[in-house]
């Protein structure tokens, strides 16, 4: 189980200290992301991927769990009003339905979240309009205050910002 640490870097510079800190500190590299304001240059840096700075995942959970209920409803009324074989109801066009609404809504829900901000960085756009970097590293449970306490020693001008108790398991 890994925690995300969010840390509030002033500069380009001391986001390319810490990262060389937290390698040094043997994080690995996929384990760190930066988040900075449009046009930045990154140079250096592991900067945060799409699944990280949007909403993609939680749309397509959502989209999933209505998607897959909306076809369990229409497979439901489909089999009871409209059979295709007999007069008797056709069952199986609820879980075919279902499982076809369930992808849809997934597919068209996730089109949506990829371009919708990630609702945990809202808290944080502030600073990164104002030219600060958004450092956010996950690390296993049992380090998270051993980072902590070294980044707040190697780096006094960063902010510390929180601990997220549950990252996503993909981003």
């Amino acid at each position: 189980m890994r925690r995300r640490i969010y840390w509030l870097l002033p500069d380009l510079a001391s986001a390319r200290r810490t990262m060389d800190d937290l390698l040094l500190a043997r994080i690995s590299e996929p384990n760190i992301h930066f988040v900075a304001r449009e046009g930045s240059d990154m140079t250096g840096l592991h900067t945060a991927n799409v699944l990280q700075t949007s909403d993609v995942i939680r749309a397509a959970q959502a989209g999933l769990v209505i998607g897959g209920s909306v076809g369990a409803v229409l497979g439901v009324l489909a089999a009871i009003f409209f059979p295709i074989f007999g007069d008797s109801p056709q069952w199986g066009m609820v879980a075919v339905l279902a499982i076809v609404g369930a992808g849809f809504g997934a597919w068209a829900s996730s089109m949506i979240g990829i371009s919708t901000p990630s609702s945990r960085l809202k808290r944080f756009e502030p600073a990164i309009e104002q030219g600060q970097i958004l450092l956010m590293v996950d690390v296993p449970r049992s380090r998270v205050e051993e980072i902590e306490e070294r980044l707040q020693a190697l780096h006094p001008e960063a902010h510390f910002e929180g601990v997220e108790p549950n990252i996503p398991a993909f981003p």
